[in-house]
């Protein structure tokens, strides 16, 4: 697994998207706003994005508040259509579920009888154009092992991985080339995990 560096890119600026990614109807607000938000922080995005209609989409290492902040601005700014799920309870407040659902966040019940990795597949199945984000680790502390709900999702859809690195050092949104599912999870999970390592040590370009 690869991901391009280019220390020329200027904080603000996004890759252009592949045809075969699923997109919001345009705004030039809305890609303003995220660019700009993106420009303030001094953010920038490096790597590709696949021309891929389906897939799941992971984003770590999700240590803080700020992610979702960074996160929602690289979707405005791109225009890319991600979907994530978020707890049914946020979207009985007022006015913030006609937010949440603006941003492309969908309610979940996580008491239901079938669960979110379940629901989440379903989702994926059903449509000709979806991508499905979500954190591996689950939570903002600290894991020494993510939970494999992604990889379950991703499997059982038939859709690829793809890695997101937040890298505040550096204020970068490394992209990394997409990841097919094998037999065997654990290994998966270790050459994934594998990438995010060598994004945290400065070295982009290896594999």
């Amino acid at each position: 697994m690869t991901a391009r560096d280019d220390p020329e890119v200027p904080a603000g600026s996004v890759p252009t998207l592949p045809p075969n990614v699923p997109r919001v109807r345009p705004s030039r607000f809305g890609r303003w706003f995220g660019r700009t938000v993106l420009r303030l922080g001094g953010w920038r995005m490096t790597g590709e994005f696949p021309d891929l209609p389906r897939v799941v989409l992971i984003g770590a290492p999700h240590s803080s508040n700020w992610d979702a902040v960074w996160g929602f601005a690289a979707k405005l700014a791109l225009g890319v259509d991600v979907r994530i799920l978020g707890k049914d309870s946020l979207f009985r407040v007022p006015g913030l579920g006609w937010l949440l659902r603006k941003l492309g966040v969908i309610p979940v019940n996580r008491r239901a009888a079938h669960g979110v990795v379940e629901q989440a597949t379903a989702m994926l199945r059903d449509a000709e154009r979806l991508w499905f984000g979500l954190a591996p680790e689950g939570t903002r502390k600290p894991v020494e092992r993510w939970k494999s709900g992604f990889w379950k999702i991703a499997d059982a859809a038939g859709v690829p991985i793809l890695p997101v690195y937040f890298h505040y050092p550096q204020r970068r949104l490394v992209v990394a080339p997409p990841f097919r599912t094998g037999a065997d999870m654990e290994a998966d999970m270790q050459r994934i995990r594998a990438w995010y390592r060598a994004v945290s040590k400065g070295k982009l370009h290896d594999a």
